[in-house]
């Protein structure tokens, strides 16, 4: 698999780096990325690719889950960097369907401590949707769906608490927040937070 990923190295090179250099030239002096994406580790979301993204436009944080933790010193710096170096004036935060951190939290199935913990920080999610299955008579599957769905509404409420992100919208109504689920067995992405809307809430 390395050398399948060297190889794929040397393709992008010759076809993609090659004939735009100049871009790829600009964009090694300074970087200017537009957008701030908090999403999921997991292998099959690749922000650039899913969003067509070029290199330079997307500054990236991603963790299980697309958790955003009080405490996490990695996302605080990130948000630091991002809006006061970089003001970068949108975050999304982006979950994805089928989710395996989220299927993990659903069944409470985790035997690894460190996930476990971590994925305690979206519990507040898992209760609002057990009340609504329970409510709505849920299938499984809609259950999950709609898990993935507030679990990216709880992220962009604990984003909007965090000090540098409330200061900055008080005083400069941005960051804008913007809470979207991608659909990994259909290849859209579905808002389920209007960033435009939070971004004038703020």
């Amino acid at each position: 698999m390395i050398d399948s990923i060297l190889a794929g190295n040397a393709r992008f090179r010759s076809d993609e780096y090659a004939p735009h250099e100049d871009y790829y030239h600009t964009i090694a002096e300074q970087q200017k990325p537009k957008v701030l994406w908090i999403g999921c580790s997991d292998s099959r979301v690749s922000e650039d690719i899913i969003t067509n993204s070029r290199p330079g436009t997307l500054f990236v944080h991603r963790n299980i889950a697309n958790i955003v933790a009080f405490n996490d010193v990695n996302i605080a710096a990130i948000l630091d960097f991002a809006l006061l170096h970089l003001k970068i004036k949108d975050i999304v935060v982006c979950g994805h369907t089928r989710c395996g951190g989220i299927a993990a939290l659903e069944t409470g199935n985790v035997e690894d401590s460190y996930i476990a913990d971590w994925l305690c920080i979206a519990s507040e999610a898992l209760d609002k949707t057990e009340a609504a299955a329970r409510r709505r008579k849920l299938t499984h599957e809609q259950k999950m769906e709609l898990l993935v769905q507030e679990n990216v509404k709880l992220q962009i409420r604990h984003l909007s608490q965090i000090a540098v992100v409330k200061r900055l919208r008080k005083k400069r109504h941005w960051p804008r927040l913007h809470g979207w689920v991608y659909r990994v067995e259909t290849g859209g992405i579905d808002i389920v937070v209007d960033g435009n809307e939070v971004g004038r809430s703020g």
